[in-house]
């Protein structure tokens, strides 16, 4: 079994989502951010995504969400680079290097 490892990109990006839905409803904020980080470390055990976007990463959608993780695989470490809005066009530049 991988570890998994959130980066400090992906860490903000839930902030930001947790901040921008607990506006209207703080309630839906947090089962969302409890639903993606349980999406991403479930990960440790299948890494069940596809090929990302970037090349060398991995893309995981969360089911009945608007988001996707983008994640790169080592051989004992699982990390997750980003959590991205589907709706939004992330380009290149916004990924960790």
């Amino acid at each position: 079994m991988r570890q998994v490892q959130w980066s400090e990109d992906a860490l903000a990006d839930i902030q930001a989502q947790v901040i921008h839905i607990a506006r209207d409803n703080p309630v839906a904020a947090r089962r969302i951010a409890i639903r993606i980080r349980e999406t991403g470390d479930a990960l440790a055990d299948f890494a069940t995504g596809h090929p990302g976007r970037v090349s060398g990463t991995y893309e995981k959608s969360i089911r009945r969400l608007p988001y996707i993780l983008a994640y790169v695989l080592g051989d004992d470490v699982l990390t997750i680079v980003r959590v991205m809005h589907a709706s939004r066009d992330w380009t290149t530049d916004e990924w960790p290097k």
